[in-house]
């Protein structure tokens, strides 16, 4: 480590020039490939619990706890950012998350599979010291652009890790998902060990000044309570729609799979894509812009949805892939110019002021979830619908509300 530390200079907290190419690429990998292996048990879970006794129940804690532990890696360690040196931080949680996904590829039991599907959680949480390392590195005129093109890495991994376990798992085993997950892992440590800078601390409050300090941030600004009203709003929909989808077209009037809902994944992969344009246009015209350009989007393809009763069904799936690819986009871009606005506001407090906001995301993201199951089932597929439309036209009129653009 000594070596190291010699060789890499302290960062700025901003750059002067353009980020090299290849360090962008190794911010966007590594957090796609972090938040990644929150995801790739979800496919597998039928053939692991058959392959290690154990009951459907049981395996259904599996996510869950990856999910409640990436929960509280972000509210609980992403603020140590803005503490500590981001890159050692970022190697530690690597090793942790490698180690874990090696455990858990290796679990003879799924007690040990549940221990290490909590620190998998915990540890994949390096995604969020990567997304605003990648902001304190980037000159202020491309932050938009850069930030963009690291979260596109980050919801490519959302996205298409399901796909890639469920090939793998079904040709390979479920055994081998985790451990070439580990194995890519290591490989991001080994690159971020050679190629990130140091990071030099912005505050030296205690862990519990630290933490204390969330709710003064929260109370302190505006702009950030605005960002994570609005990108909370806007889960609650993305959520609802993603968590009821599935058995949505398992039942009248298309009868369609699994694979089905999963092939879903890849149209809002095209709206991820698209996440760096947003970043670009809120580095020229500016982030707010872009929110409400971006809730607009979103609150427009759920309304397109409500035509489905009045449609063939073949009609209606290609009204649902437009429809995911047009809120998927939006809901990104929204998220790409919230990030902007929120790391604006007190550089020296980014890691805080992030976890802030993906707390917001997430609880937005568990009460769609919970919202969607009870709308589908007591009142069917248009209610899901209208909760998202709903939900989205709170985030626009958040957005819209008089002062938002000066509030920051």
């Amino acid at each position: 480590m000594s070596h190291i530390q010699a060789t890499h200079t302290p960062a700025a907290p901003a750059a002067a020039s353009a980020l090299p190419a290849s360090l962008v690429l190794l911010l966007a990998t590594g957090a796609g490939l972090a938040v990644a292996a929150l995801y790739y048990s979800q496919p597998m879970l039928g053939v692991l619990g058959a392959d290690i006794g154990a009951s459907a129940r049981a395996v259904g804690f599996v996510p869950t706890l990856t999910q409640l532990g990436y929960a509280l890696g972000i509210l609980l360690l992403a603020p140590l950012g803005d503490r500590y040196d981001r890159r050692r931080i970022i190697l530690m949680k690597a090793a942790v998350l490698c180690v874990a996904l090696l455990l858990a590829g290796a679990a003879p039991s799924i007690a040990v599979l549940l221990v290490a599907s909590l620190v998998i959680g915990l540890s994949a949480t390096l995604a969020q010291d990567i997304v605003p390392a990648a902001a304190t590195l980037a000159p202020e005129a491309s932050r938009g652009k850069i930030v963009g093109t690291v979260m596109t890495g980050l919801l490519l991994g959302i996205l298409l890790s399901r796909v890639v376990s469920g090939f793998v798992a079904e040709h390979l085993g479920w055994r081998t998902m985790f451990i070439a997950a580990a194995l890519s892992i290591a490989l991001i440590g080994a690159a971020a060990w050679r190629g990130l800078p140091r990071f030099r601390p912005t505050t030296q409050l205690s862990y519990g000044a630290l933490m204390g300090s969330l709710v003064k941030l929260w109370k302190r600004h505006g702009a950030l309570r605005r960002a994570t009203l609005a990108q909370a709003l806007l889960s609650i929909g993305f959520s609802a729609f993603w968590s009821t989808l599935a058995v949505m077209l398992h039942g009248e009037p298309f009868h369609l799979g699994s694979a089905a809902a999963g092939a879903f994944g890849l149209a809002g992969a095209a709206g991820a894509l698209a996440a760096p344009i947003a970043g670009r246009i809120a580095d020229k015209r500016g982030p707010e812009l872009v929110t409400r350009l971006g809730a607009s989007l979103v609150l427009a393809s759920f309304a397109v949805m409500a035509l489905a009763p009045w449609m063939q069904p073949h009609a209606q799936l290609g009204l649902l892939v437009v429809g995911a690819i047009g809120f998927d986009l939006g809901i990104q871009a929204s998220l790409i110019a919230h990030q902007t606005i929120v790391y604006s506001i007190e550089p020296a407090a980014r890691s805080r002021l992030n976890a802030v906001l993906f707390v917001g995301m997430f609880l937005g993201m568990a009460i769609g979830s919970a919202l969607g199951a009870l709308m589908l089932a007591q009142w069917g597929w248009m209610a899901v619908v209208g909760l998202a439309a709903a939900s989205a036209a709170g985030a626009l009129v958040v957005r819209l509300w008089p002062g938002a653009a000066q509030a920051h």
